[in-house]
């Protein structure tokens, strides 16, 4: 009995390993070619998918994805879930995503380089991801509205493990954790950026923390502008840690910031502006060129707003008590330097610290 018990057992796996390779060889030949047409019409531009193949226990793996100059991916890897087909609806289990590279391009106009799917008449099936892991990714970007021959940088690195918790079954709470190092075009790292919490957005809640490692705020001069000084920075280290906590839709972001090691470059002369957030790097540094800010915002997680005039009272705010660390002496040349300049400046300090 147990003899024909395990003959009976080995002819099953015997026929699911026949069935199994049947797949694969059928898949390789017609599925590609499926997707890519289905990417084409949908997207409206050139895809190419190298193979596909089914793993136990049915897991399927697309290798060497292609579309257009936008998107390419080494493997991508998942898990559906057959009994939610029969229900009408897509879901994904354990979405894997090895070495996608993203190249996003930013026109003059402000329009991104991005397909649009189109929009049919019929009703699209639902789609559920339960979890999502992309390793070494890398996001190529061009910015052509800052500059007419297009800024560019890169997103490197990108390491992103994202999961829905398991018990409660019905909860929509969420993990992540995201890593990633800033690249000139070059190549040449100036900065890491690193993510990690969770996130109910049903509930309107949340709890993270964002940190960034000395970045060189040099590279992206053409963001800032003179946003904080008016002088050009020849160097400067920025790390900041921000706690981000949301509880029914009132987001709080508790922030620490540290510019470090700010000089100028030579030959620039000290333009000062009415407007003393624009001055803030010569005014509220140390001798040694640091600043250091510590300030809350207070927003809501589903529509979060700050206007420029409120971001700049809060770095005012801030700054101001960076002043104490100030000698005296080393204050007061910064304060006399001013007033020769702008007879208005005293009445903005005076606002400040009132």
């Amino acid at each position: 009995m147990k003899k024909r018990n395990k003959i009976i057992l080995w002819c099953v796996a015997g026929l699911i390993l026949v069935l199994l390779c049947c797949f694969n060889i059928l898949a390789g030949m017609i599925a590609p070619r499926m997707i890519e047409q289905q990417i084409q019409q949908n997207l409206k531009v050139k895809a190419k998918v190298g193979s596909l193949t089914l793993l136990l226990p049915f897991r399927v793996s697309l290798a060497k994805l292609e579309v257009g100059e936008i998107l390419s991916v080494k493997k991508i890897s998942f898990t559906p879930n057959l009994i939610a087909l029969l229900f009408g609806k897509i879901v994904i289990h354990g979405l894997s995503l090895e070495e996608p590279v993203v190249n996003i391009v930013q026109a003059a106009d402000g329009k991104l380089n991005l397909p649009v799917p189109e929009q049919k008449d019929a009703k699209a099936p639902e789609i559920y991801l339960t979890s999502l892991r992309v390793k070494e990714g890398r996001i190529n970007f061009t910015d052509k509205k800052v500059t007419t021959e297009g800024f560019r940088m890169s997103v490197g690195k990108l390491n992103v493990q994202v999961a829905k918790v398991a018990l409660p079954v019905t909860s929509l709470e969420t993990n992540f954790t995201v890593d990633a190092v800033l690249l000139s075009w070059a190549d040449e790292p100036f900065g890491e950026i690193s993510l990690a919490g969770w996130l109910d957005y049903p509930a309107r809640n949340l709890d993270a923390q964002l940190e960034v490692r000395g970045l060189d705020v040099t590279r992206l001069a053409v963001y800032y502008g003179n946003f904080l000084s008016n002088r050009r920075l020849a160097s400067g280290k920025l790390d900041l840690v921000s706690l981000a906590k949301a509880r029914d839709n009132a987001l709080n972001i508790a922030t620490k910031f540290n510019l470090s090691h700010l000089t100028y470059a030579s030959g620039e002369s000290q333009l000062l502006d009415l407007n003393l957030a624009k001055n803030t790097l010569d005014f509220f540094t140390d001798q040694q060129g640091n600043l250091t800010l510590e300030f809350n915002i207070d927003t809501l997680l589903d529509k979060p707003n700050l206007t420029q005039e409120e971001i700049q009272a809060i770095i005012l705010k801030a700054a101001a008590k960076n002043l104490s660390k100030q000698s005296p002496q080393h204050l007061m040349n910064k304060v006399s330097s001013m007033v020769d300049q702008y007879e208005k400046l005293g009445k903005e300090l005076k606002n400040i610290f009132d």
